[in-house]
């Protein structure tokens, strides 16, 4: 009498163990380029919520440009100052976001300072991956002419680098 076996056997568990792992060896090289273009993308985004948020403060105070990306955040729901002018998210305002670093610099220009509040002519915003490869693998920038530029290999971008369409 033949007993009737209950389960897999050990080789069809080996097929299917094999079969997944092709799988997931396809799949995830995808989900990390997918990640990285997610954060490029926010990584934008964000450069042209900054420098919307600096012709703000620019109109505003009239001190030139905001010198501090801090200047442009501060705590939500306390008074709007040239030093915390509540323009961006205090994430963003930290220099931090979606694996990518933000600095606003004030390289030359003229400082410019009205009614307490001190600015700049002149500002370069950058953003580059923390991680090139991992969280991204373009870096950013653009200053005051509103102009994003973008560099391959995720170092911080010049004027010279070319423009993003």
């Amino acid at each position: 009498m033949i007993k009737k076996q209950k389960g897999f056997s050990l080789i069809e568990l080996l097929i299917v163990v094999a079969i997944i792992l092709i799988i997931a060896a396809i799949a995830i090289p995808n989900l990390l380029r997918s990640r990285m273009a997610a954060n490029e993308a926010s990584a934008v985004g964000t450069i042209r919520t900054i420098n919307t948020a600096a012709v703000t403060w620019s109109s505003e105070y009239n001190a030139g440009f905001p010198a501090t990306l801090a200047a442009l955040g501060g705590p939500v729901g306390g008074a709007a100052t040239c030093t915390t002018a509540e323009l961006i998210d205090p994430v963003i305002a930290a220099g931090s976001k979606s694996g990518y670093t933000i600095a606003l610099t004030n390289t030359g220009g003229t400082a410019v300072t009205v009614g307490g509040c001190t600015g700049n002519t002149v500002y370069q915003l950058t953003a580059v991956p923390t991680t090139v490869g991992q969280t991204g693998q373009r870096g950013f920038f653009t200053d005051q002419s509103g102009v994003i530029r973008f560099s391959t290999d995720g170092t911080a971008p010049t004027t010279a680098s070319p423009a993003l369409q």
